[in-house]
C-alpha cells in the first residue's frame, strides 16, 4: 500500500500548454476550496473570525504544488512538518490514514499550530497529500489560550505533539484523542477545529480524485511535478533580473516579557547573485528566556514573504519558487530556537523578522521593499470559568497597520503582510464571551509621516464582566518605533493600560499575563506603520483628507508635512489648503534641514538606547555557546 510514484511517459496532453495552465489553476482551487471548508466549519473565533489557519496541497513526495489564499507565514512551515510526517513514517503510509504533528522541534511552529495531514491514494500509489494548519484556542499549558509570552520554556506552553496517526486505515486513535482532551481547557471546540480540517482534506481528496479522473494518472503525476518546474524556472529569472550585491538591516525587539531591560537585536543579511538568494539571519540575538523565540520553519516563512513580496506575483506558490532562496537561521538564536526553548508567541519575532527582511531589500530595491508596521499584530488572550466552572477562552490577534510602500500608503488596521489575518467583529466577541468593547476606533497622529504615510492603527478598549480571569499579552514596539524608509518617518509605539482614566490606571508593559477581575478595563493602542518617502513631497490634497478623517491633526499637517490647513468652520468640507503659506513653509523647512540626500531608513529608537554595550553582550554570548 506504499506504492511509490508511478513512473511516467509523456502523453499528448501534456506537452499543451493550455491543459497545463488549467491544471494549475485547478490544482490552487483546491487550496482555496479547503481554505472555505475550514472557515465555514470551524468553532473556534480564532479561526472562523481571524482565519488564523492556512492549507496545501502537495505531491505524493509531500512536495508543495499549492497553497490557499491564506497565511503566507506559513509558506515554509507546512512543506518542513510535512516532510517531517514523511520521514517518521516512512514505509508506514497507508488509505485511510491520517497525520497530526505540532512539535517545533520536528518542523512545526509553535503548539497552538496543529497540522493536519492526509495522503491521497489512487490504485494502490500515493500521489498526493492533503494539508491543513490552524491555530487552536488552546492546547494547555500554564495560561489559558496557550500562547503567553512569558513562559520560559516548552514544557510550560502545552500539550506537544511529534508525527502522529490520527487515523489509522480508517480508524480513530482513541487513545491520542482521549490524551489530548484531558490536557486542553476547551476539548469541544478544539476537536471541532480539528475536525474542520480533516473536513478539509476529505474536500481535497474529493476534488483531487476528478482531477484524476479527468486527465488519468501520468498526466496528473507529471502536471504536479511540472508546476514546481514552473515555479523554480519563473523564480531564478525574476531574481536574476535584480541587481547582484550584499546587504544587512538591523532592528531591535523591545524584550522578551521575563528580562524586560534587554533588547532583543535582529539582523538580516540578504546576498543575491545571478539567479540566486540568501537570506541569512547570523547576527541575531541568541535565543531568550521568552516565548518570543522563533522556529526554522517559521523563519523561513518570514523570509519567503518578504522576498515573495518583491517578485512577480504570478508566480506559483509552490516549493519551486523557494528553491532559488536559501535561507539561514543559526540554531540556537532568536531566529532558530532549540530544546527547551520556548516559542508559544514566535509569531510576534517572525512579523519582525520580516520587516527586518525588507529593510535589506530596501538598500537593492528601493522602489520595492515597504516601511515598518506595526510590530506585527498583538496577541490578547483572556480565559477564566463561568460561576458554573464552564471554561471560557477568548484569543484575538489584533491586526493593525502597514508600512507605507513605495507607490501608496500603508494600509489603515489591516494585519502584517506575513498574517494576513482579519480583526474578530466587536458584535461576535461580545456573543460569544464575558467581554464588553468600550471603543475600537482609529487613532489620530500615529502614521509614520512620509510621501506614503504609514497606516494608522486603532486602539480597543475591553472591558471583563466575570468575576475572574487570566489576561495575557504579547505586544512590541513599545521601545523601538516602526521605522520609515527613504525619508519617511518612524511610527509611533504602542500602548497598554488597565483601568485607564480611572485612579487605580496602570501603564502596563507590552507582554504580560496577570489576573483580572470584573469591571477591569483593558486598553491596548497599535503602535503606526513607518513612512516611506520625504513628508515634504506628500500631496497636499492627501494631507487634508487625512485631516478632515482625522487621522491627522491640523497641527501635525503644519509640523511634519509643512502643510497649512485653513479650516474656517466645523464642517469638514469647507476645509482647504492655503497653498501660498504650504508653498512658503516647506521650502523654508527643506532649508532648515539642509542639503544632502534623505537617509535611507529612519529608526525610531528611544533617546536612551545604545546599542553597543547590548551587541558586545551577545557577541559573548555567542562565543561562549560555540565553546
Amino acid at each position: 500500500m506504499n506504492a511509490p510514484t508511478p513512473a511516467i511517459s509523456a502523453p499528448i496532453a501534456i506537452r499543451d500548454p493550455i491543459a497545463f495552465e488549467l491544471f494549475k489553476n485547478s490544482v490552487a482551487a483546491i487550496a482555496d476550496e479547503m481554505a472555505v471548508t475550514v472557515h465555514r466549519t470551524s468553532y473556534t473565533s480564532v479561526v472562523k473570525n481571524n482565519m488564523d489557519f492556512s492549507t496545501a496541497f502537495a505531491d505524493g513526495e509531500g512536495v508543495v504544488v499549492a497553497q490557499g489564499l491564506t497565511l503566507s507565514g506559513h509558506l515554509g512551515a507546512i512543506p518542513v512538518a510535512l516532510r517531517a510526517v514523511i520521514d517518521r513514517f516512512d514505509g508506514d503510509i497507508h488509505p485511510g490514514d491520517v497525520f497530526a504533528m505540532n512539535d517545533p522541534f520536528e518542523g512545526g511552529m509553535h503548539l497552538p499550530d496543529i497540522f493536519v495531514f492526509q495522503p491521497i491514494f489512487v490504485n494502490g500509489a500515493r500521489l498526493a497529500f492533503a494539508c491543513t494548519i490552524a491555530h487552536h484556542t488552546d492546547v494547555g499549558g500554564r495560561v489559558p489560550g496557550s500562547s503567553a509570552a512569558d513562559s520560559t520554556e516548552i514544557f510550560q506552553e502545552g500539550i506537544r505533539i511529534p508525527p502522529i496517526k490520527l487515523y489509522e486505515r480508517g480508524h480513530r486513535n482513541e487513545t491520542f484523542f482521549r490524551i489530548f482532551e484531558a490536557n486542553v481547557r476547551v476539548p469541544d471546540k478544539v476537536v471541532g477545529d480539528l475536525t474542520a480540517q480533516l473536513s478539509a482534506c476529505y474536500v481535497a481528496e474529493k476534488q483531487f480524485l476528478e482531477l484524476v479522473e479527468r486527465y488519468g494518472i501520468e498526466t496528473v503525476v507529471f502536471f504536479m511535478q511540472e508546476i514546481n518546474i514552473y515555479a523554480e524556472r519563473v523564480t531564478r529569472a525574476a531574481i536574476a533580473n535584480l541587481p547582484d550585491g550584499e546587504w544587512s538591516f538591523e532592528d531591535w525587539i523591545d524584550d522578551d516579557g521575563v528580562d524586560r531591560d534587554k533588547p532583543i537585536r535582529l539582523f538580516c543579511t540578504v546576498r543575491k547573485h545571478g539567479d540566486e538568494m540568501v537570506v541569512d539571519y547570523t547576527g541575531s540575538s541568541p535565543q531568550v528566556r521568552g516565548a518570543i523565540n522563533s522556529t526554522y520553519s517559521y523563519s523561513c516563512g518570514s523570509a519567503w514573504t518578504a522576498v515573495r513580496a518583491i517578485l512577480p506575483q504570478d508566480i506559483p506558490n509552490a516549493d519551486g519558487a523557494s528553491r532559488p532562496i536559501k535561507i539561514i537561521a543559526p540554531p540556537g538564536t532568536i531566529a532558530n530556537v532549540i530544546m527547551p526553548g520556548a516559542c508559544a508567541a514566535r509569531a510576534m519575532t517572525g512579523f519582525r523578522m520580516t520587516d527586518c527582511t525588507f529593510g535589506a531589500l530596501s538598500q537593492m530595491l528601493p522602489e520595492m521593499a515597504p516601511a515598518a508596521t506595526d510590530g506585527g499584530n498583538t496577541n490578547v488572550s483572556i480565559g477564566g470559568y463561568y460561576p458554573n466552572r464552564k471554561p471560557f477562552i477568548y484569543v484575538d490577534f489584533t491586526c493593525g497597520s502597514w508600512g507605507g510602500r513605495p507607490f501608496d500608503d500603508g494600509h489603515d488596521g489591516l494585519s502584517h503582510i506575513k498574517g494576513n489575518m482579519a480583526s474578530h467583529p466587536v458584535e461576535v466577541i461580545e456573543a460569544e464571551y464575558p467581554i464588553q468593547f468600550l471603543a475600537y476606533e482609529f487613532v489620530a497622529n500615529k502614521c509614520g509621516p512620509g510621501k506614503y504615510r504609514g497606516g494608522a492603527p486603532y486602539k480597543r478598549d475591553y472591558v471583563f464582566l466575570e468575576e475572574e480571569a487570566v489576561l495575557s499579552v504579547r505586544a512590541d514596539r513599545r521601545r523601538f518605533a516602526p521605522f520609515g524608509l527613504c525619508g519617511g518617518l518612524p511610527g509611533t509605539r504602542s500602548e497598554n493600560y488597565l483601568n485607564v482614566d480611572t485612579d487605580q490606571a496602570q501603564v502596563l508593559p507590552g507582554k504580560f499575563s496577570m489576573s483580572i477581575k470584573r469591571g477591569d478595563h483593558f486598553r491596548h493602542v497599535l503602535a503606526g506603520g513607518g513612512g516611506w518617502g520625504d513628508p515634504l513631497e506628500r500631496d497636499v490634497q492627501k494631507v487634508v483628507k487625512d485631516v478632515r478623517n482625522e487621522l491627522v491633526s491640523a497641527e501635525l499637517a503644519r509640523s511634519q508635512y509643512g502643510v497649512v490647513v485653513i479650516m474656517p468652520g466645523t464642517r469638514a468640507s469647507d476645509w482647504h489648503v492655503d497653498e501660498q503659506a504650504t508653498h512658503a513653509l516647506r521650502e523654508s523647512m527643506r532649508a532648515a534641514r539642509g542639503p544632502g540626500p534623505l537617509p535611507l531608513a529612519t529608526h525610531g529608537w528611544p533617546d536612551d538606547f545604545d546599542g553597543t554595550d547590548v551587541r558586545a553582550l551577545e557577541a559573548q554570548a555567542r562565543a561562549d555557546a560555540l565553546r
